[in-house]
């Protein structure tokens, strides 16, 4: 039996890594006849650079840059010479991880970090930049990231707004000039979800309570992005309201389109080609993926959703094993099984996946 472990990063709790060793040592523990292979994998949020560095001969530089609330902090982008790619993993920056529970605030926090660091890539020089969008704290629109790249955005008094969502009601103008040094740049944006910028599948409803956003500041921010979208499409020509992909990462991917012509696809596509994803599925008899919580999202573009996808299409078993689910069929298993406390089950993730996984692999019939 060859297994092929291929589990996402458990927000907040375990990166991609630590998911997929502890799933390994639960099922090697159980079944050790079998064979078992570990692949940790991204959709474009956390974990996103650490999969394309693993599958390529990238070389990882620490740059200087902030978090969304404007605190110094390092990061790294990675430059792929044989393909003059810099790619760079935005979460490192704007990261909803990065900020403790009760320090987040949506309404303020910026993207500027990110901006920060495609400055850093730029001087290496690539022909093309890869942008891992997701797990963010940042609802700007990316406003903040054009900001840091020389946009200027102002009320109608002409006065520059400060950082964040909330003050992107009062835009009234924006003076762009892209830098020199993004002239004929091939801008990509890994992305793990097709929600528009605004309305009711927007980035203010739908992920805006995941970022710590009470209902009164979904509000407000929801206000925020639409006046951000008609400014953008007035003074940039890029209409972006209803824009298939646009708000993931609270906008961030729309900002990427608008500012540097950037173009969204999917960030489990472009991770799964960098790994050679197909050809590690031949020869498999079964997949075990993970995520922190499934639920209705993770079967749109994310990476549990698409490896059961390409493991149905092969005909190979797959099985989740998840933190938290909703919906969930008899292949999803969840840590609340062992632990039904949340915070309980975070902080015990890794030895409780092993055991899930281990369990599971006991009882099953395969």
């Amino acid at each position: 039996m060859r297994v092929l472990v291929a589990p996402q990063e458990f927000k907040e709790s375990l990166t991609a890594e630590e998911a997929a060793a502890a799933i390994a040592s639960g099922l090697a523990q159980a079944r050790p006849e079998w064979t078992v292979e570990e692949l940790p994998l991204s959709d474009g949020g956390p974990g996103f650079l650490a999969a394309l560095a693993r599958a390529t001969q990238g070389r990882a530089r620490s740059v200087a840059t902030r978090d969304a609330l404007g605190r110094a902090r390092t990061a790294q982008v990675l430059d792929i010479a044989e393909t003059g790619t810099c790619a760079l993993e935005s979460a490192m920056a704007n990261g909803l991880a990065l900020i403790a529970l009760g320090h987040r605030d949506p309404l303020r926090a910026s993207t500027e970090g990110v901006g920060e660091l495609i400055a850093a890539a730029l001087e290496g020089g690539p022909s093309r930049i890869v942008v891992g969008v997701g797990g963010s704290a940042t609802s700007d629109g990316g406003s903040g990231m054009a900001r840091a790249l020389g946009a200027r955005f102002r009320d109608e008094a002409g006065r520059d707004l400060p950082a964040g969502a909330a003050a992107l009601a009062d835009l009234a103008r924006i003076d762009w000039s892209p830098p020199r040094s993004l002239a004929g740049m091939e801008v990509l944006v890994a992305s793990d979800v097709t929600n528009p910028l605004v309305g009711p599948r927007g980035a203010a409803a739908v992920f805006g309570p995941q970022k710590g956003a009470s209902a009164a500041d979904v509000e407000v921010i929801e206000a925020a992005l639409q006046r951000y979208a008609a400014v953008v499409e007035r003074s940039l020509g890029v209409a972006l309201a209803d824009m298939l992909g646009a708000g993931a990462a609270g906008g961030l991917a729309g900002g990427l389109v608008a500012f540097l012509g950037g173009r969204i696809m999917s960030g489990f596509d472009v991770v799964a080609e960098a790994v050679g994803l197909a050809e590690r599925l031949r020869g498999a008899d079964l997949v075990v993926t993970g995520e922190g919580r499934f639920d209705g999202q993770s079967g749109q573009g994310k990476t549990v959703g698409r490896m059961r996808e390409m493991a149905a299409e092969r005909r190979i078993p797959c099985v989740v094993l998840a933190g938290r689910a909703e919906g969930a069929s008899g292949d999803v298993r969840t840590l609340a099984e062992l632990e039904p406390d949340r915070e309980a089950s975070m902080r015990n993730a890794a030895a409780l996946l092993r055991e899930l996984a281990g369990r599971w692999a006991r009882s099953a019939g395969v």
